[in-house]
């Protein structure tokens, strides 16, 4: 949002939760499942929210699959046509997890959709505010580093992503994309050196053996259910991160003249510990 009202847009978003006020936003009460008059008026549609961690397979579906199909249905009823889609680099593997299951699911049903859609499919994000990476940077800054695969993957700092995604609806680019920060593939080791580097520490380097980290995933799964919860680590992420190819697919990026990353890892590192500092996040 803050990209968008930077770059003269206004904005209509959809909230769950009564939000302060925001000068150039519109906060629309109601959820993917009925997002009420949240197209109205608009030129395009980014839809972004979903559900990333999940009890069970339901819930995937009904954050990713219905959640997508309500967001589409809001958007034919507006007469909105442009429709950007972010999905995931696990929309690739749907057999791996029940997330990336329903990521592929929900691409499906913008395909269908008879819009003027764009998929985008970034790869693992970062940046200033995400807590989904934040104990990792937690536990470099304290000397420690756990690498969960011995697989390659891409990165993209969040606010390149933001930039993506708003010149991808400003553009006549349609079908599917793959995005990252033009750093090519990462390893765990590549992370925890990069990050290590950002909060001026040099991890020491654990590798737990697959099959340690698939029982801790079934033992965490059964006391999430037990505790109502989604568990932290659950077998389908212990399947993606075995997966030995994450990187974004060069022949799948975005047009140069629509869209090129500017944000390389070693910035957005910074930038991102910078932040979790400023926050009180991280020492």
């Amino acid at each position: 949002m803050r990209a968008a009202l930077a770059n003269g847009h206004t904005v209509r978003a959809l909230a769950r939760r009564p939000q302060p006020p925001l000068a150039g936003v519109a906060w629309v009460a109601g959820d993917l499942l009925m997002p009420g008059a949240l197209c109205e008026g608009t030129d395009a549609v980014i839809h972004i929210a979903g559900t990333i961690n999940g009890r069970d397979r339901a819930e995937y579906e009904a954050g990713n699959v219905a959640g997508t199909a309500g967001i589409v249905a809001a958007a034919h009823a507006a007469g909105v046509r442009r429709f950007v889609h972010v999905s995931s680099l696990a929309a690739r593997e749907p057999g791996l997890s029940d997330y990336g299951a329903s990521k592929a699911a929900a691409e499906a049903i913008v395909r269908s959709a008879g819009l003027d859609a764009a998929i985008v499919r970034p790869p693992g994000v970062y940046g200033p505010g995400d807590r989904e990476t934040l104990t990792f940077f937690r536990l470099v800054a304290r000397g420690w580093a756990i690498l969960p695969g011995t697989g390659r993957f891409s990165l993209i700092e969040v606010g390149d992503l933001a930039a993506a995604l708003l010149a991808v609806a400003a553009s006549p680019v349609t079908g599917l994309a793959e995005v990252d920060d033009g750093g090519g593939g990462y390893t765990h080791a590549d992370l925890a050196s990069a990050i290590g580097g950002a909060v001026g520490r040099s991890p020491r380097l654990i590798r737990p053996p697959l099959r340690l980290l698939r029982a801790l995933a079934t033992l965490d799964t059964a006391a999430a259910r037990l505790r109502g919860t989604a568990p932290v680590l659950s077998p389908g992420r212990v399947a993606t991160f075995a997966h030995p190819d994450w990187v974004a697919v060069a022949d799948r990026a975005l047009p140069a003249a629509v869209w090129t990353p500017t944000v390389p890892l070693d910035v957005g590192l910074a930038r991102t510990v910078a932040w979790y500092r400023g926050a009180g996040w991280l020492r």
